[in-house]
């Protein structure tokens, strides 16, 4: 598979709010933009910078909002916070100050590196896998480059997911070769004595205690569950006050349509209430397959 490069600098001000999977990018040539892709056009701020969201990964919500489904929430902090730093520093910043606002204060204020961008999404944000200034570009910028299992390996996204910090989160863009490199990394982190970073405390697939919207957000008493579940389960809660039950939450799932396809080579399905389990009492929740093993059809 070929995907775009281009060559920039990822730069953090202290107004941007990189978390573990999105952070801002300016290309040496903003021209470079058009290039892209996708699904929509990137449009970049004044200085260049446009968001760039990490492809193959999915890390812990740090803040979400989705307009007319209450408050902006994140999950438990720890390791939302954790990925976000782990970010930073595998891209070369040394310092790393994160304020109480979710905003973040780096040195330096911006450390050069390269992207490789099959396209972007429908918010604009390119989609792409991101690697720091030690390592060597395979062809100039604004051109495409084949992407193998060892250039991957090198991107802070397998690095977030051989760490435990990420969750495998697939969607068209990215070809199966370079997905299993992903799984294999994940099964790694998951199988290890103790298992590495989120995956000693994840309930996606084990079950999750519901009893209200800190069931998922609390800083210590929060589950650690797959964040496009949380975003959902956080959408639901939040619908109406007075929401503290699970009763409605299938119902919810399948009217959201989200479409997938279990791998290698599934048919696609719709609603995601196809893959929970909720416990006869109404109060638990769990996924019945992992994140690596689905393939999502929207973004």
């Amino acid at each position: 598979m070929s995907m775009l490069l281009i060559k920039g600098s990822f730069r953090v001000d202290g107004n941007a709010e990189p978390d573990g999977d999105t952070l801002p990018f300016v290309p040496d040539d903003v021209a470079d933009w058009k290039l892209v892709g996708g699904r929509a056009k990137v449009v970049p701020k004044a200085d260049g910078r446009a968001a760039v969201r990490l492809e193959g990964v999915d890390a812990l919500e740090t803040h979400y909002k989705k307009p007319g489904y209450g408050p902006e929430r994140h999950q438990p902090r720890k390791f939302g916070h954790q990925a976000g730093d782990a970010l930073l520093k595998h891209l070369g910043f040394t310092s790393i100050d994160r304020h109480e606002n979710e905003t973040v204060t780096t040195v330096p204020v911006q450390v050069p590196g390269f992207i490789l961008t099959s396209g972007a999404d429908a918010y604009g944000r390119c989609i792409a896998l991101v690697f720091d200034g030690s390592v060597r570009q395979p062809v100039y910028s604004g051109y495409e480059v084949s992407v193998d299992e060892g250039l991957m390996k090198k991107s802070a996204n397998y690095r977030l997911v051989e760490d435990g910090l990420a969750y495998p989160m697939f969607y068209p863009g990215l070809p199966g070769y370079l997905r299993e490199v992903l799984q294999a990394a994940a099964r790694e982190a998951r199988d290890a004595a103790p298992p590495r970073g989120l995956w000693a405390e994840d309930k996606t697939t084990d079950g999750a205690l519901i009893s209200g919207i800190e069931s998922i957000t609390d800083d210590i008493t929060g589950s650690v569950i797959l964040p496009k579940l949380f975003r959902r389960l956080k959408d639901y809660l939040d619908s109406d006050a007075g929401i503290t039950s699970l009763a409605g939450f299938s119902a919810y799932l399948a009217g959201a349509g989200d479409e997938y396809r279990i791998l290698p080579d599934g048919k696609t399905k719709t609603g995601l209430h196809r893959l929970i389990d909720i416990s006869d009492d109404g109060k638990t929740l769990r996924m019945t397959r992992r994140s690596d093993e689905l393939l999502f059809l929207d973004k």
